[in-house]
């Protein structure tokens, strides 16, 4: 391991915006957050928005500046890469941006019923090999994880430039029953603004519009 991911390693124990729980914590019901991230973290009642798979933490640190009263949380495993987020944070002094290192599969070992108001997945990895499908952040497995942490109405936003990606979920969504708020097979083509969902672009997203390479988006709620 090279010397700057270690290092960033190390500063991450030391970021007041970033929280590290141990599995055996999670899965031993431990996390004295679950349940409890408005009382005891965040000491407010505003809503609580997920970005999982977060990387660098571009998207998350985009909505938290665009909304102010609400309160932000990247989910990642890979440390080297959600540090640049959380020091970003701290640099521009976003106080409603924070992050979580933890594996996506543990999800509701972190947050409590209807905890969550809302959940965001940007460009996630595919997993088009079949022996990886349950990797796929909308697969049936991660979908009841979701339904146990989010509250009633609660939305969940995927934008990904793979059509592989986009056709499987909308196929679970349907077969599943759950109920498609928005679907855009060509986003900038078929809307002109949807607030956050097109004026928040990552690095990879622009990327990928100047490739004119079709970005794709479902919006849609859990039958709970």
């Amino acid at each position: 391991m090279g010397k700057d991911k270690l290092r960033r390693f190390r500063e991450n124990e030391t970021f007041p915006n970033v929280l590290q729980p141990t599995r055996e914590e999670l899965l031993s019901g431990a996390f004295a957050l679950r349940g409890a991230w408005r009382a005891a973290y965040f000491k407010d009642q505003n809503p609580i928005t997920l970005e999982l798979g977060c990387g660098k933490g571009e998207y998350t640190l985009a909505l938290a500046e665009k909304h102010p009263d609400e309160n932000f949380i990247g989910v990642d495993i890979k440390g080297a890469r959600l540090w640049r987020g959380a020091k970003t944070a701290l640099e521009n002094h976003t106080t409603n941006a924070h992050f979580l290192r933890i594996p996506i599969e543990l999800l509701d070992r972190a947050f409590g019923h209807a905890e969550v108001d809302a959940i965001w997945m940007s460009f996630p990895d595919p997993h088009i090999k079949y022996r990886r499908s349950k990797r796929r952040l909308t697969h049936p497995d991660f979908l009841r994880r979701y339904q146990k942490i989010l509250r009633p109405e609660g939305v969940i936003h995927l934008k990904t430039d793979s059509e592989f990606l986009y056709g499987y979920t909308l196929g679970i969504l349907q077969a599943q029953g759950h109920a498609i708020s928005y679907a855009s097979h060509d986003l900038y083509r078929t809307a002109s603004d949807l607030g956050v969902v097109t004026s928040i672009q990552t690095f990879y997203e622009r990327m990928y519009l100047s490739a004119d390479k079709p970005i794709r988006y479902l919006a849609f709620k859990l039958r709970l």
